[in-house]
């Protein structure tokens, strides 16, 4: 088995392909709409399956936000330099909510980003 893609559901599918593409630095890899079921779907990612996992971002036509619920965590991206990625994200617009630092009892370097529908996206320090 293979980990292939996460699926978020957006309320602005361009808003979240600029964030995850300007951002987050990732590609529109592919995109899709189909008009009978209303729902256009859009994979962003750093590469392609099979070699990399993809986020699918799903919008249902018409609705515009979603109750996250307490059960999702956060996504988890790898970076060389979390301290140098929260500048960046910061200057390309994005949202840090958690500063860049080592994590809670430990001496990891992560920090903590969020999406324009809250999704949060934890950056960890690792070299890639």
């Amino acid at each position: 088995m293979r980990f292939l893609h996460t699926m978020l559901r957006v309320g602005d599918l361009q808003r979240s392909i600029d964030f995850y593409t300007q951002v987050l630095g990732m590609q529109l890899l592919r995109k899709t709409e189909n008009p009978d079921y209303k729902y256009t779907l859009a994979f962003v990612g750093y590469g392609k399956n099979p070699e990399h996992a993809e986020i699918e971002l799903t919008y249902n036509w018409g609705v515009d936000s979603y109750e996250q619920g307490t059960a999702f965590g956060h996504l988890a991206l790898g970076v060389p330099d979390v301290y140098g990625a929260c500048e960046k994200i910061k200057a390309a617009g994005g949202k840090v909510t958690r500063e860049a630092g080592p994590v809670k009892g430990g001496s990891t370097v992560i920090a903590f980003v969020t999406d324009p529908d809250g999704y949060k996206i934890e950056l960890i320090e690792r070299a890639l």
